[in-house]
């Protein structure tokens, strides 16, 4: 069967064409970002990393970038920027130091943003100042040595009211900023009977009683941000720091896995930026056989492939977020959030760990130095497909959300 000319709808006319890439105010505050990073942390990054130490003052630091509390109100001290805005923080920092990268993103948005978002307007005025300028480090209390894919069903820590208080048991760990957090938002079984739909969220201060952490644990990557265990021995927490409804907190953790899974990728595309960027470096300065390694085909393949797995993943972080933006406390956990976030930080995790092997590769045995950038990027991408949800926990939330379509 034939369509003739005049059955064909009209054509749109001048219609622009969709952008895909940051538009002027954000490419600006990137490289205001960018270069405010570089200027306040790579210099020692290499050797906090081999050191396993964090800067005393480093929270001292984020503050003066004026980047705690990025997606917060500026009525609590914040900066007032949107998510996306505030994701292009962790790109920024991701391309000069990934420990601070991590250990901020954990205060900021598991910890910051998290208590914004849910907590009434009493916790936002007691928690958020502190939080916003530096004097108070945030961090969530999430896994737990015998539930970490299965954060929820597997879930051992407990709260148990006690009159105008809770009694928390129990212990998380791998849990970032841990060693040296003062605010912790802690998830615990609350009705232990009802499994999943038993978990409330409690704001949990280091001075209350029965709260304590582990030293910093000695890690493979990322090891200049301290990640550690807590622990809660009858640690008594007023009620009034139950955040939300009791039994309550799934939706609270739930949704924000979702930003926090969009909102990670943004360092694994700064580190990977910084990775692409070292190999060209290499592969323009290096000599052998009489010729620089990027006249060879076979580094050229490599960088092109490179390129290909940035840019790829840059469009699909920058949607995923683009998306979380609009996602309000309590939505997530479900639908295309859900997948898409998981989708991308899949990929960019997958990814960076590619580029940074390659990147590697096209070092050489120079790569291979403990004490070089690019190693210390290629120890500090494994645990981008771990952390959030290991890199098959996110495939089954991509399957299962497309099969319930």
């Amino acid at each position: 069967m034939s369509i003739a000319p005049e059955d064909l709808p009209e054509p749109p006319g001048a219609i622009a064409a969709p952008n895909f890439e940051l538009g002027d105010e954000h490419n600006r505050l990137l490289d205001e970002l960018t270069r405010n990073a570089r200027s306040r942390f790579a210099h020692g990054a290499m050797q906090r990393d081999l050191d396993g130490c964090w800067p005393a003052d480093g929270f001292s630091r984020l503050a003066e970038m004026g980047v705690l509390g990025a997606s917060v109100p500026q009525q609590y001290g914040g900066a007032g920027l949107d998510l996306f805005s505030a994701g292009l923080v962790g790109q920024a920092i991701g391309r000069v130091d990934p420990s601070v990268s991590t250990s901020w993103q954990s205060h900021d948005n598991l910890c910051v943003n998290n208590l914004y978002q849910n907590g009434n307007e009493f916790q936002r005025r007691k928690y958020l100042p502190g939080l916003t300028d530096g004097s108070h480090v945030g961090a969530i209390g999430m896994t737990e040595p015998n539930a970490g894919s299965d954060a929820l069903g597997g879930m051992a820590t407990t709260a148990v009211r006690d009159g105008d208080a809770y009694l928390l048991n129990g212990s998380k760990t791998y849990i970032t900023n841990g060693p040296i957090a003062d605010v912790v938002l802690v998830y615990a079984k609350t009705a232990p009977d009802l499994g999943k739909k038993g978990i409330s969220a409690f704001i949990v201060e280091r001075a209350f009683g029965g709260f304590s952490s582990s030293p910093p644990f000695d890690k493979m990557g990322i090891r200049a941000s301290p990640t550690g265990a807590l622990y809660f021995d009858d640690c008594r927490v007023p009620a009034e720091n139950l955040i939300g409804e009791e039994n309550k907190g799934v939706a609270v953790m739930m949704s924000g896995l979702d930003i926090e899974r969009a909102f990670c990728s943004m360092m694994v595309l700064g580190m990977s930026e910084r990775a692409v960027e070292l190999s060209v470096e290499y592969a323009k300065s290096r000599q052998q056989f009489g010729q620089r390694i990027g006249d060879f085909q076979m580094i050229q393949s490599k960088l092109a492939e490179m390129y290909v797995a940035l840019e790829t993943m840059r469009g699909l972080v920058y949607r995923a977020l683009a998306k979380a933006n609009a996602v309000g406390a309590g939505e997530g956990g479900r639908g295309e959030i859900h997948k898409l976030s998981a989708a991308a930080f899949m990929y960019a995790g997958e990814a960076c760990m590619r580029i940074c092997d390659e990147a590697v590769q096209i070092h050489g045995g120079y790569g291979f130095m403990r004490e070089t950038e690019v190693n210390q990027l290629y120890r500090s991408a494994k645990i981008q497909e771990i952390g959030g949800g290991t890199k098959e926990i996110r495939r089954l939330i991509i399957a299962r959300e497309m099969l319930a379509e």
